[in-house]
């Protein structure tokens, strides 16, 4: 084998085996279908256990320890991420939302039963030792709050040292003069009634749990009373439980709601894609892809080379002065050109005299051409080829000539 043919094999082949190029593919499809699948779903794979004041946090502060007691108790209970559909108002909504958070906020979530806020109280960082845990709590101070915020239009009092507060029912859904007897609770939080109608209140008669009096909305003071920290006592346990049942509509589930705390899960088009009825069409589409990939990896026949950008030969000469011809739109000006071109040839094959000229040539050519029986006059033909004007025109006149020359040059019968 010589040189140029061992560099010319050697050049052909790729870096990749088709194996391994095909492997590369499938690695690359799979890779891409789990990166759009883990982004639509993204928001429900996170745990939300980040320490904050919501029901998927185990902290101090959470409200795990609730949801957990409530199905241990045998209680329907949900933690929900997505808008609420088709409520028709049994159960309870239990929403723990930032300090922030306005009365606009809550009835905004769409759910027509029951609701119970639970305002804030605590600010705790996250522990960095321990995820999901958190440091010291401090207090939040509604001042430094907008004055929108339920915490801030509120009027918020809170008591000194850590007490065992006893809560005696003023109104419903309560039995009237009902009580509840609490564990210790570190600066016990108040309200006083801008607007709210007392349902709880302490053995001060300040208000711990208040009620709208045109919307079934409910107003937790004091966290303490539901979140992990709270629960550890038995006696805050039992009080929790008989609160929720209490405010609970009927049989319904008692529903955590932590779209207000930053971690709801909202519909999108990438989602749509990976459930019915749109999973169908998605499976169509890929079954389709896969398909072609198939039929484009199983190569079928000899392999079609690229042809040359410019080509060689008289072929290609010809063709690309034929193309300039035509992009400079002068084919019907050729038609005398070619006449000379047959005169030309025809002269030549019948051995006309070198003498004879122009039109002595051409008469000489009409008067051979009688005598074999040709079909047709160059004197008529020629000047039917120089007066076409337009390209079909041209053609037809060519055709004619060419049809003479052969007669004449004797090459068809």
């Amino acid at each position: 084998m010589s040189a140029p043919e061992a560099s010319s094999d050697a050049s052909a082949v790729g870096p990749f085996t088709a194996r391994t190029g095909l492997l590369i593919a499938l690695v690359g499809v799979f890779a891409f279908c789990a990166l759009a699948v883990l982004g639509a779903y993204a928001p429900d794979l996170r745990g939300g256990d980040n320490g904050g004041a919501h029901a998927l946090s185990r902290s101090a502060i959470g409200y795990a320890g609730i949801v957990r007691a409530l199905k241990l108790a045998g209680e329907p209970v949900l933690v929900n991420r997505a808008p609420t559909q088709g409520s028709k108002g049994a159960g309870l909504m239990v929403v723990t939302p930032s300090p922030a958070a306005d009365e606009g906020s809550v009835t905004g979530l769409g759910f027509s039963g029951p609701v119970l806020v639970v305002l804030p109280k605590w600010f705790a960082p996250p522990d960095p030792r321990h995820r999901g845990w958190v440091g010291e709590g401090m207090l939040i101070e509604p001042a430094i709050l907008p004055k929108t915020a339920l915490m801030a239009d509120a009027g918020l009092a809170r008591a000194r040292g850590v007490l065992r507060p006893v809560l005696r029912a003023v109104a419903g859904p309560f039995t009237l003069g009902a009580r509840l007897a609490e564990g210790p609770v570190d600066r016990l939080q108040t309200l006083v009634p801008k607007g709210w109608r007392s349902v709880l209140v302490d053995q001060t008669g300040a208000t711990v749990l208040a009620r709208d009096p045109n919307k079934p909305i409910f107003l937790l003071t004091d966290p303490d009373l539901l979140n992990t920290q709270g629960l550890k006592n038995l006696d805050t346990l039992g009080s929790a439980l008989t609160l929720l049942d209490a405010l609970r509509a009927g049989d319904g589930p008692i529903i955590f709601d932590v779209r207000l705390n930053g971690l709801g899960r909202e519909r999108s088009i990438l989602r749509l894609l990976f459930e019915p009825p749109f999973l169908a069409v998605t499976l169509c589409l890929a079954v389709a892809v896969a398909l072609a990939g198939f039929q484009a990896a199983c190569r079928f026949g000899p392999i079609r080379r690229t042809p040359r950008a410019l080509a060689l030969g008289k072929e290609a000469l010809v063709d690309n002065s034929a193309a300039l011809i035509r992009l400079a739109r002068r084919e019907p000006h050729m038609g005398g050109r070619y006449t000379l071109l047959v005169r030309e040839l025809a002269a030549r094959a019948v051995g006309a005299p070198r003498t004879l000229t122009g039109d002595s040539l051409v008469a000489f050519l009409d008067r051979l051409g009688e005598q074999r029986g040709a079909i047709g006059r160059l004197s008529t033909l020629g000047e039917e080829a120089r007066l076409a004007s337009d390209r079909d025109r041209l053609t037809a006149a060519a055709r004619k000539l060419f049809r003479w020359r052969l007669e004449m040059t004797r090459e068809r019968g």
